[in-house]
């Protein structure tokens, strides 16, 4: 991993990344905040604030949305790097074979499991996820590709 290091303390074109995720009345508010933090490296998650929303399901249940935009570059690109450190080679084989349906117009859009988070592990799911938006300054889906791959994001 130290080679892959040596690419990512360059810096990666990352403007910014957007974090949100949603609690449903069965959850406890705490852990699932838990869950989100946990995502973010240790020295970063004091310095990253999260907006509460509350809103209504379909069937008038509530439900309540943290978000954030990371518009540091610095924690974004740490952000970015625990997700490819984080991530299994399974998951990161499934993102890219997928990786058409998760990149638009300068965005890679990459969902967590909620669950594996509370317990500090890195999962891709698209059941209840934390949603994940990472915005490259870079807008080409090549360069993005590129810049996935180099990272250890992508095998």
């Amino acid at each position: 991993m130290k080679t892959r290091g040596a690419v990512l303390s360059s810096g990666i074109p990352i403007l910014y990344i957007d974090i949100r995720v949603f609690a449903h009345a069965t959850e406890d508010l705490d852990r699932v905040l838990t869950a989100v933090r946990n995502i973010l490296p240790v020295e970063s998650v004091g310095t990253v604030v999260f907006k509460k929303a509350s809103l209504t399901g379909h069937h008038g249940n509530p439900i309540v949305l943290f978000e954030t935009r990371i518009k540091d570059r610095r924690v974004a690109q740490a952000v970015f790097e625990k997700l490819s450190a984080g991530l299994s080679l399974l998951d990161k084989e499934f993102l890219g074979n997928e990786i058409m349906q998760h990149v638009e117009k300068g965005n890679l859009y990459i969902r967590l499991d909620k669950q594996s988070a509370s317990l500090d592990e890195l999962r891709l799911s698209s059941s209840d996820p934390i949603h994940l938006r990472i915005h490259f300054k870079k807008h080409r889906f090549e360069e993005i590709l590129d810049i996935c791959r180099r990272s250890g994001l992508l095998p």
